[in-house]
């Protein structure tokens, strides 16, 4: 016959676990976690390329990037999904056909139809978006004429237990040069920026109280003006740079295989008030078996702790 002590201990060894279980239940209630990443998906479109068989225009993205793209994808598994180089909506309803037949349903997805007819910024979303808002004409003075930012700028909010968060997604101009007076078109990225920084602060005029994310390929550094113009706008801080390293340790997020170079032009940039909810301060470089095939970069994605006061 066990004694009344033997009892009562194990009660309260019993009861102990009881109220662990509850408190961990409370904290799962009062805790949610959101992973948005950002990915160039190098030309998902009909584009000149080169190929197995040589080169060839008007040619789609190759069935074995395709395969590899989606393992990379399914590798991530992010609940929001930023795009760049997108093709047009068949591409895109392609892509999230593809990734459902391979168990990653995305049923919520967004094409911003801007300026540049061929390579769009799209979004994937595994939960319902709040509220979508296209930027489609952001304009800026470039040599005197008025231009647009060539991709747009795509804003999607996300209802949390926390308040909405807001996701900015850019593809800021690439580094080719247009004309011969802006070398890489670095004035002309770096009006782009500048666009998009003021859209950012029309939406969220005090962006210290604000939970977003700005992300996406800016096809410069960190150390850039465009960069730099994101994060800070005269003595108000829109945004801080999150780090980011793969697995080795390394910061890279893009290759350029003609002259084997490696830069990281990929951001995620996340606002004063959001930034306490960031993972470990950072975000990380996927660095899959399947990233080298899929596309010329890498995508960097941050997981979002966001729990209740």
């Amino acid at each position: 016959m066990k004694s009344s002590r033997q009892i009562s201990v194990k009660s309260a060894l019993s009861a102990g676990k009881i109220g662990l279980s509850l408190l961990v239940g409370l904290a799962a209630v009062r805790a949610e976690t959101l992973t948005v990443a950002t990915y160039n998906i190098e030309n998902y479109v009909a584009a000149d390329r080169m190929t197995e068989a040589g080169y060839r225009k008007d040619y789609p993205k190759p069935e074995v990037e395709k395969q590899a793209l989606r393992k990379v994808i399914l590798g991530l598994k992010p609940d929001v999904l930023a795009l760049q180089e997108m093709g047009p909506g068949p591409y895109l309803d392609e892509l999230r056909r593809d990734l459902k037949a391979e168990g990653l349903d995305y049923p919520f997805a967004v094409l911003l139809e801007g300026p540049d007819v061929d390579r769009h910024v799209a979004l994937l979303a595994r939960r319902p978006p709040k509220a979508v808002k296209q930027h489609a004409d952001l304009g800026f003075t470039y040599f005197g004429a008025r231009e647009k930012v060539k991709r747009g700028l795509l804003e999607a909010t996300f209802a949390t237990e926390v308040g909405d968060v807001t996701v900015f997604a850019v593809h800021l101009k690439s580094r080719f040069t247009d004309r011969p007076d802006d070398p890489e078109s670095a004035i002309r990225r770096g009006a782009e920026a500048l666009a998009v920084r003021e859209a950012v602060l029309k939406r969220f005029p005090d962006p210290a109280a604000a939970r977003f994310l700005i992300l996406g390929d800016c096809n410069d550094s960190k150390d850039s003006k465009p960069v730099q113009s994101l994060l800070q706008r005269g003595k108000t801080t829109l945004a801080e740079l999150l780090p980011a390293t793969d697995t080795r340790g390394e910061s890279w997020t893009y290759s350029y295989h003609k002259d084997d170079s490696y830069s990281r032009v990929d951001h995620i940039l996340a606002s004063p008030a959001l930034h306490a909810a960031v993972a470990n301060g950072s975000a990380r470089i996927y660095d899959g078996p399947d990233t080298r095939a899929a596309s010329d970069h890498r995508p960097v994605v941050v997981t979002l702790k966001l729990e209740k006061p």
